[in-house]
């Protein structure tokens, strides 16, 4: 048998709690490590997860040398940082989404995997479910003719329609100093899901949205122009009931997804119509899915082996992601004017 991927983790927030819960029993993974910027909070979690060592420092984690690799699923501000320094200290890196908060950051942070030697991924469970696969197993083969226009939604309600908290204030979904708001949340994915399917960088992006009382982005609607005259249009949002799905239309067909994360009934679906008329009906796959999570981080697992098999965002993609990002960021801010995105 292989030996597990020996992986340690930078934080001991909610979603690193999920992404234990996900990779445990897989034969590829072994989370070995926790680390908090408080000792107590780390043997908390390493308890609760069953994580053998924890360490009261991220640097003390860093310097582990049983630790080959790190997930970081840090508040969105401080994923360059440490990403860069477990980078420097010999680790590879799984990132959690969105990478960093700039393209700039983001072509750094590869500049910086290059430099040691070392594997960086985004981690965007969507992408290693075969849901997404099978996506762009269509995509690729021209099926549907090419795509005219591509929609993708995600949104959860933690705020009021008034920008208040639904419940917790300090949420750092919430806090404009942490790299909070809709758009680098849940906007993320949706946003990737564009990328993915346009195969390419926008040109140009247009953004409009409303804002929380605390000052982040509380609901955002952007349009993304590709050079192939593709359109790409996003919803996200902090107040709404949750809901999650694109839609693909292309010349001579379209195709509906949920671009799910996981797969609790162990199946997910794609609704794929292959025709002009209006009478051509939709079929409907049932695709077999699992823990994105796990999923995710056995591709990194094989990656990290073999130099390959990451069905994940590629550098491409996550730097075009985090261009695009910014670029609706400072739209929005600038009152919705067109931002235009460097070739």
């Amino acid at each position: 048998m292989p030996t597990p991927l020996r992986l340690g983790i930078v934080g001991a927030a909610n979603i690193a709690r999920q992404f234990c819960t996900g990779v445990a029993g897989s034969p590829d993974i072994a989370v070995v490590a926790v680390a908090s910027r408080s000792g107590e909070k780390a043997a908390a979690f390493a308890h609760a997860c069953g994580i053998p060592r924890h360490h009261a420092s991220y640097e003390a984690l860093l310097a582990d040398p049983e630790i080959e690799a790190v997930y970081n699923p840090l508040p969105n501000d401080m994923h360059k940082i440490w990403t860069i320094r477990a980078l420097q200290a010999g680790k590879h890196v799984l990132c959690e989404k969105p990478l960093c908060m700039s393209g700039a950051d983001a072509r750094e942070m590869y500049d910086a995997a290059r430099a040691a030697g070392r594997h960086l991924v985004e981690a965007y469970p969507y992408m290693s479910q075969p849901q997404t696969l099978r996506t762009r197993e269509i995509l690729a083969a021209g099926e549907l003719g090419r795509v005219q226009v591509v929609t993708a939604s995600f949104g959860f309600g933690i705020a009021t329609p008034d920008g208040e908290p639904v419940a917790d204030p300090r949420n750092i979904r919430l806090l404009p100093e942490r790299g909070g708001g809709a758009l680098y949340d849940a906007g993320t994915y949706a946003v990737s899901f564009v990328r993915l399917v346009a195969g390419a960088r926008p040109r140009r992006v247009l953004a409009t949205g409303r804002f929380t009382r605390a000052g982040v982005d509380q609901t955002v609607a952007a349009t993304l122009e590709f050079p192939s005259g593709l359109i790409g249009q996003i919803t996200t949002s902090l107040s709404t009931s949750f809901h999650r799905h694109a839609v693909v239309i292309a010349e001579r067909g379209v195709l509906e997804t949920g671009y799910s994360n996981h797969a609790p009934a162990g199946t997910l679906t794609l609704r794929v119509k292959r025709g002009v008329p209006n009478t051509v009906p939709f079929a409907v796959e049932e695709i077999p899915g699992g823990d994105g999570f796990r999923l995710e981080a056995e591709s990194f697992t094989t990656l990290v082996r073999t130099g390959a098999g990451w069905t994940g965002a590629s550098e491409a993609e996550s730097i075009d992601t985090a261009l695009a990002l910014e670029a609706i960021a400072t739209s929005l801010r600038a009152g919705g004017t067109w931002i235009d995105i460097p070739t």
